[in-house]
């Protein structure tokens, strides 16, 4: 079996690529990078260690990246800086300027790890993963706003034409403004096959339209939730189709999840993803997941 390969969202989860946070997070100036009040070096260290843990008990193999004090606070949310696909890696272009040095360290691991390089990312394109969702095997959409614009569109649809996979392009909302993250993945946030939870106030109505099309169920998080949690509460990683980890203290959102079916897990995550802006998601980048047969 190959050690690489996803076109897909919520299929078993493998392998994957993180980053423990270290140096860099407990040097970070939290005005900086944006981090909120509940921001706390050292207890987000601690909360990270238990997320991992989670994501071990899966299965999951982990891919480690490691923080030797570079600098890059926000490298710990490894699933923005890189695009995996059953082909190789596509190195992205961060639409954040303090994550710019953030994707040669992807490509490094990869050409290190023996995965190949499909493509990249160039100025003045720019695309993050969290604006990336594999609506099915064949089609990518990405969400275009702040952090991935249409050069980066064009781009990737350059790269994954060649594969066979159409991407397609949807306006994203300002929301809190250009210093905040708005990623397409946070307003939608697959959970198995044709199941997804959304926050549909914000999401681009094409591609809302689009996922019903496809037959996609789609869970609506309560509003009150993302709000509390500056849309955290829909950032849910899937560990296997329909079994799920989210940051605590939305059990709304979690109840509304398991009315669907769902196993869910949570880890307290205040200073570390709600602080940071950034779930579980943000916080791996698959690069294996179980594929489905034909």
């Amino acid at each position: 079996m190959s050690d690489y390969g996803c076109q897909a969202m919520s299929e078993r989860l493998l392998r994957v690529v993180m980053r423990r946070p270290g140096k860099s997070l407990l040097a970070a100036d939290a005005a900086k990078w944006h981090y909120g009040p509940t921001f706390d070096a050292s207890k987000a260290i601690e909360q990270h260690k238990v997320f991992v843990n989670l994501v071990e008990k899966s299965g999951a193999e982990v891919l480690w990246i490691e923080d030797d004090g570079d600098g890059l606070a926000d490298s710990m949310f490894t699933h923005d800086p890189s695009l995996m696909t059953d082909k190789g890696a596509v190195i992205l272009r961060m639409g954040k300027p303090l994550r710019s040095a953030e994707p040669d360290l992807h490509e490094k691991t990869y050409r290190d790890a023996g995965i190949p390089i499909l493509g990249r990312i160039e100025a003045p394109g720019t695309v993050e993963g969290g604006d990336c969702i594999w609506v099915d095997h064949e089609t990518l959409a990405i969400g275009r706003g702040v952090r991935s614009n249409q050069a980066g569109i064009e781009q990737m649809q350059a790269i994954l034409g060649a594969i066979g996979v159409t991407v397609l392009g949807f306006d994203l909302p300002l929301w809190q403004g250009e210093e905040a993250c708005l990623h397409l993945m946070s307003v939608m946030s697959p959970l198995a096959p044709k199941l997804a939870l959304v926050h549909a106030p914000l999401m681009p109505a094409a591609f809302y339209m689009l996922l019903r099309e496809r037959g996609y169920t789609l869970i609506h998080a309560p509003e009150a939730d993302f709000a509390d949690s500056n849309g955290l509460n829909l950032n849910v990683l899937p560990v296997t189709p329909n079994h799920v980890i989210m940051v605590s203290g939305f059990p709304a959102t979690k109840a509304a999840m398991e009315a669907h079916g769902c196993t869910v897990e949570t880890f307290e995550a205040d200073a570390l993803c709600i602080a940071c802006e950034g779930g579980p998601t943000c916080l791996t980048r698959p690069i294996l997941r179980e594929k489905t047969p034909a």
